[in-house]
């Protein structure tokens, strides 16, 4: 299953770090690619090419202006992840039988637009919560766990379980 995401109108100023984790969640959890809109942020770009340099992946992030025509030309599942929506696991059998699926998650009010335009609204709890805990739950639940086990290629640094302190090794390439 190949999973991108969308983030809605990432304000460079007061949402820096939150688009950030929503990337490096995103790169994390095995997405191919995020999207976003809104303040185009190079540093953003930037600081996610610098942790693909040493941690290997091709992951990317990609600033779109048009956000609803990638959501209304996207060829696959598109699912807006909301407290308001369906709980994940009443249709997370039915998401995995997708082979290319679109994740969009918000920042200011998302607006009714995004409802309507997706295939479903899928919530992770119906309480307020941060769409980086959203996105990550999810990606977990779909990816079963398998990114605790994925080595990403070309990584000049590989971080080494340990029950304590760091380890970090540097790869030779």
């Amino acid at each position: 299953m190949k999973i991108y995401v969308l983030r809605l109108f990432h304000r460079a100023e007061r949402d820096k770090r939150i688009t950030t984790h929503c990337a490096l969640v995103s790169r994390a959890f095995l997405t191919e690619q995020m999207y976003y809109c809104g303040n185009k942020d190079e540093k953003l770009e930037k600081n996610i090419e610098k942790v693909n340099k040493n941690f290997g992946s091709n992951f990317s992030v990609v600033f779109i202006k048009d956000w609803k025509s990638l959501i209304k030309n996207f060829d696959g599942l598109k699912i807006h992840l909301t407290m308001y929506g369906i709980p994940l696991l009443e249709k997370i059998d039915y998401i995995k039988s997708f082979n290319k699926v679109l994740i969009i998650v918000g920042s200011e009010k998302v607006p009714k637009e995004v409802y309507e335009m997706v295939d479903l609204n899928i919530s992770i709890t119906n309480q307020p919560h941060s769409e980086i805990a959203a996105l990550a739950v999810f990606l977990d639940r779909i990816f079963e766990g398998k990114e605790f086990y994925t080595n990403f290629e070309n990584a000049m640094l590989k971080i080494i379980p340990s029950e304590k302190g760091k380890i970090v090794k540097k790869q030779n390439y």
